[in-house]
C-alpha cells in the first residue's frame, strides 16, 4: 500500500490567509412563522457566528502549530450554534431531498428542530436519507448527475465542513484552490495567468481525471482522514454519508465509491482525497524531480501544470498516471492533453512552420497565446464556445415559457441572467466575447417578441432601445491578473 503520508513533513507551502469559519449569514427578512423581528434574529446569529468563530479558532490554532497531531475530540463543536450557522448557509430556494423538507418549512420551528437533530447526532440515532439524483445539461450536452440530499443531511454535514475546514485549511496547499473558504476560482485563473505569463513555462500538461467524484474509494479515503481526526464519531458521521446511497426511479444503490457531488460535504472531501493524492507528490516532484521551472493549479479535480521542459512534462504525466492508478483513479486519454504554450511557443512553432500554440480550456475560459497591441505576449482568456452556447440555450429555452409575459418581466429576468454571466466573465481580454452574448440575448429576446404576433413591429432600431434599457453593457469587471495577487502591471495595454 502506498504511504501518501509520507516525507509530507518536508512540503512547504505558501498559503493564503487562512479564512476559514462559518459561512456569512444572509440578510434577515421577515418569514412566517418566525417569533423575533429581524433585528432581533440578525443579532443572534451574529452572536451565533462569534461563538462559532471563537470555538474554531482554538482547532484553526491548535492545527496551525501541530501539524502531525490527530484531533480526538471534535463532535462537541457540532452543535446547535454550528447547526444554526450551516441552515442559514443555505439556499433558501434549494431544491428538497427524499424527505421533501425545504428550508422554510424547517425554520418555522427552527430552535426545537435543530436541539432535536443535536441531541440525535450526539447520541447516535441520527440517520441521514439517501440522496436524491437529478441530472443537470453539461456544456458538451452530457448529463452530470448530482445528489441532492435532504435538509437535516445538509445542515449536519455543513457543520462538519466548518469544523473540518478549521483543521484542513492548515494542510492545504497553495495552489489548491477549489472549494475553499476565502478562495474562489477567478483567484486560480489569475494565478495560472501569472504563472505563466512571468515563469519559464512552454509546455502545458491540461489533466482530465475520468469521474473523479464517482471513482473516490471510500476505504483510501476513511484512511486519509484518519491522518488528523481521530475523534470515531465524526468519522462515524462521514461514514453513514458515504453509505446512506442514491435514490433513483424507486431504488436505493449503495456503492464501494464515490462521494456524491453536490452535496454540502462533498467538495472538501475531494479536496481530501487530492490532496494526499497529489499535492504534496506533485510539490515533492517539483522539488526533486523536474530539471526546469514548473507550475501547478489545481481547482478541486480540474487540474493544470506548466513546464519548462518538455522532457519533464512527460515523465510528469507518466508519473501521474502511476501515482494516482494507485488510488483507483485514472487520466481521461482524450480530454488528457500536452500542448506547446506560453510566451515563446508561437516563435518557436513559426519557425518549425506549424501553425500557431494549441488552446487549452481551464474553469470555463480558453487560454489562447495572443499579443497585445505592442506586440507583446499577452495571455488571452476567453469564454469557452461550448459554454456560451450551451447558455444560450438555456436562456432560448426559458424565454418560450415566458413568451406571454409583460416585457418588463421579461426584461427584469433577462437582466438578472446578463448581469450573472457577466460577473463571471468579465476579465480582461473577453470583451469581445461579453458583447457577442449580449448580442445573442439580444436577438433571442427579439424573436420571442416577434413570435407573439405577426404585427410585432420588433424592429432592430426598436430593439436597440429596449435592451439599451434592461441589459447591462458589456464591460470588464474584474482586475488583471498581477493586480488580483498584490502587483502592478509593467505597461498594461489599455
Amino acid at each position: 500500500m502506498h504511504d501518501p503520508e509520507k516525507s509530507d513533513s518536508a512540503v512547504v507551502a505558501e498559503k493564503s490567509p487562512n479564512k476559514a469559519g462559518p459561512p456569512a449569514a444572509e440578510v434577515a427578512e421577515q418569514r412566517a412563522g418566525t417569533k423575533r423581528n429581524a433585528d432581533q434574529q440578525s443579532t443572534h446569529r451574529t452572536q451565533i457566528r462569534a461563538r462559532v468563530t471563537q470555538a474554531l479558532n482554538r482547532v484553526r490554532q491548535a492545527a496551525r502549530q501541530r501539524k502531525k497531531e490527530r484531533f480526538t475530540a471534535l463532535l462537541h463543536h457540532v452543535n446547535v450554534d454550528t447547526f444554526s450557522a450551516a441552515f442559514y448557509a443555505l439556499k433558501r430556494r434549494a431544491a428538497a431531498g427524499v424527505d421533501g423538507v425545504t428550508w422554510q418549512d424547517y425554520e418555522v420551528n427552527l430552535e426545537c428542530n435543530l436541539e432535536d437533530l443535536h441531541r440525535r447526532v450526539h447520541r447516535g440515532a441520527y440517520r441521514p436519507h439517501p440522496s436524491r439524483r437529478t441530472y443537470i445539461p453539461k456544456a458538451d450536452g452530457r448529463q452530470r448527475p448530482l445528489a441532492i440530499a435532504a435538509l437535516e443531511d445538509k445542515i449536519v454535514q455543513g457543520a462538519c465542513v466548518m469544523v473540518l475546514n478549521a483543521i484542513y485549511e492548515e494542510d492545504f496547499l497553495g495552489f489548491s484552490y477549489g472549494f475553499r473558504p476565502g478562495r474562489g476560482p477567478h483567484a486560480a485563473l489569475d494565478a495560472l495567468a501569472v504563472a505563466i505569463s512571468s515563469r519559464k513555462v512552454n509546455q502545458i500538461l491540461d489533466a482530465d481525471i475520468r469521474d473523479f467524484f464517482g471513482s473516490v474509494n471510500h476505504d483510501w479515503l476513511i484512511r486519509f482522514l484518519e491522518y488528523r481526526i481521530g475523534d470515531k464519531r465524526i468519522i462515524r458521521l462521514i461514514r453513514k454519508w458515504l453509505k446512506a446511497g442514491i435514490l433513483e426511479y424507486g431504488v436505493v444503490s449503495v456503492a464501494d465509491s464515490g462521494t456524491g457531488q453536490g452535496s454540502v460535504i462533498s467538495p472538501l472531501l475531494a479536496n481530501i482525497y487530492l490532496h494526499y493524492v497529489f499535492d504534496p507528490w506533485a510539490e515533492r516532484w517539483r522539488r526533486q524531480e523536474a530539471h526546469g521551472d514548473m507550475i501547478v493549479v489545481r481547482y478541486a479535480d480540474d487540474l493544470v501544470a506548466g513546464f519548462e521542459h518538455e522532457d519533464d512534462a512527460r515523465r510528469f504525466l507518466d508519473a501521474l498516471r502511476k501515482r494516482i492508478g494507485a488510488f483507483s483513479l485514472s487520466l481521461h486519454p482524450v480530454k488528457t492533453r500536452l500542448i506547446e504554450f506560453g510566451r515563446h511557443a508561437a516563435a518557436e512553432r513559426k519557425k518549425r512552420g506549424i501553425g500557431r500554440p494549441e488552446t487549452f480550456a481551464f474553469l470555463g475560459f480558453t487560454f489562447i497565446c495572443g499579443k497585445s497591441r505592442r506586440g507583446a505576449f499577452q495571455l488571452q482568456r476567453k469564454t469557452r464556445r461550448d459554454r456560451m452556447r450551451a447558455k444560450l440555450q438555456e436562456i432560448k429555452v426559458e424565454l418560450r415559457q415566458r413568451m406571454h409575459q409583460p416585457i418588463p418581466s421579461q426584461g427584469h429576468w433577462l437582466r438578472q441572467v446578463v448581469t450573472g454571466h457577466f460577473a463571471y466573465y468579465a476579465v480582461p481580454t473577453n470583451s469581445r466575447a461579453l458583447s457577442a452574448f449580449r448580442h445573442y440575448v439580444a436577438d433571442l429576446w427579439r424573436r420571442t417578441l416577434r413570435r407573439r404576433s405577426q404585427k410585432d413591429g420588433f424592429t432592430w432600431d426598436r430593439m436597440t432601445k429596449l435592451v439599451a434599457g434592461w441589459l447591462p453593457a458589456p464591460r470588464v469587471l474584474h482586475p488583471w491578473p498581477v493586480v488580483r495577487h498584490g502587483k502592478l502591471p509593467p505597461a498594461l495595454p489599455h
